[in-house]
């Protein structure tokens, strides 16, 4: 299984968790916003990187 499987299995758990206890909205806004925020907090340089490797993954 890749990384990036493990993250979005992961993501699901905790959207499932939550949802029972915030609603689907606010699960929903947890899960997709922690790794906007994420990403945003990376400077430039991490940016165009993370960017790279991502691109090499899928062959291009």
């Amino acid at each position: 299984m890749s990384t990036r499987t493990k993250i979005v299995i992961g993501g699901v758990a905790v959207g499932l968790l939550l949802m029972p206890l915030i609603g689907f909205w606010q699960s929903l806004l947890v899960v997709l916003g922690v790794p906007a925020v994420a990403y945003l907090m990376l400077d430039p340089g991490q940016r165009r990187r993370l960017r790279r490797v991502s691109r090499r993954e899928i062959g291009r």
